[in-house]
């Protein structure tokens, strides 16, 4: 489903990327972990394109993708849930999912009801302002906007960040419904191992802008791989 190979970047002089290799395959959730400052993020964002790769590539469905703008991998089927949220707080519910209907077809901008299934208090709050939600609901409505695109490959970026247990729980939930009931691939970035654990089937590890481990989820209780995400 994606693959990304040798992967280099660059901010100026500083090097973020230094030739990573991963792959998320279909219909399965892996997991990206690794202390803050190592290059998560910025992996995640130069898959969706919103940075450009120094060099290496990604491939998405087989085709190459690191030449194409962000908005173009959005319509082949990439949903992105920012670090962040980054929701419009001035927006309401409603309006804040209906941006997600950018990159599809006149045709098919309507809100999917699995979206609602999965959080039913976006469905009671569709009139409330983003910004007056809580930071479990925003997060929340920041994966039911990118659901509303009907992605192929959900990416998240530290989605349990600053929430709240029992939201974790729900996202938890939502993210195994979207791999075992629809198929859905994910690739996860993500700080809190047991939701890894529980959830994931394939893990990274990551320091210093490389990969140094990956392997299945089971990994994480090796003695090698822990001393790689404790602070």
């Amino acid at each position: 489903m994606l693959e990304v190979k040798n992967a280099v970047l660059h901010y100026g002089a500083a090097q973020a990327l230094r030739g990573v290799s991963l792959q998320a395959e279909p219909g399965k959730i892996t997991c990206v972990l690794g202390r803050n400052g190592v290059g998560k993020t910025s992996l995640m964002r130069a898959i969706v394109g919103h940075h450009r790769l120094t060099s290496g590539s990604v491939q998405f469905e087989g085709r190459s993708i690191g030449s194409t703008a962000a908005y173009d991998r959005a319509r082949s089927g990439i949903g992105f849930v920012p670090q962040g949220r980054e929701i419009f707080p001035l927006l309401t519910v409603k309006e804040n999912l209906f941006t997600g209907f950018a990159p599809l077809n006149r045709k098919n901008r309507s809100i999917p009801s699995d979206v609602f299934q999965l959080f039913p208090v976006l469905n009671a709050m569709l009139a409330r302002r983003g910004g007056d939600l809580s930071g479990g609901q925003q997060q929340q409505l920041a994966i039911g906007r990118a659901l509303v695109m009907r992605p192929k490959l959900l990416i998240l970026d530290e989605p349990t960040e600053g929430i709240q247990p029992s939201i974790i729980k729900d996202i938890g939930r939502a993210l195994q419904f979207l791999r075992d009931q629809m198929g859905m691939t994910i690739l996860l970035v993500e700080q809190y191992l047991d939701f890894c654990r529980q959830l994931a089937d394939a893990i990274y590890i990551m320091d210093r802008g490389e990969i140094l481990h990956s392997g299945p989820a089971s990994d994480l209780d090796m003695p090698e791989v822990k001393r790689h995400l404790t602070v």
